[in-house]
């Protein structure tokens, strides 16, 4: 098995992180996905290419999401369909005798 050189191993690294950001939830006790709290304060974070360096704190999940989105600020890309209540079928009525 011949082995990558250190140099082209680096590269593809640095490509794969190039531009990539990470939001963390700025709330006490474990860390948790981002559809925990979505009204929550992030802080969002970009890859350097040595370290994740802060670039905003923001005020909720929608707002991260203009920085990690910005092509579709401000669309919706799965809209919610139509709310559809529940219409309950009509019992048929019992005679008396039954």
């Amino acid at each position: 098995m011949e082995e990558e050189p250190l140099s082209d191993w680096a590269e593809r690294r640095s490509r794969r992180r190039a531009d990539r950001y990470r939001v963390v939830t700025l709330t006490p006790g474990p860390p948790a996905g981002g559809h925990v709290d979505p009204a929550a304060p992030r802080l969002v974070s970009r890859w350097n290419g040595y370290e994740w360096e802060a670039v905003a704190v923001v005020a909720n999940l929608a707002e991260a999401k203009r920085i990690l989105y910005p092509e579709t600020a401000g669309t919706d890309p799965t809209p919610c369909p139509p709310a559809v209540g529940r219409h309950r079928r009509a019992a048929p009525e019992r005679g008396e005798g039954s």
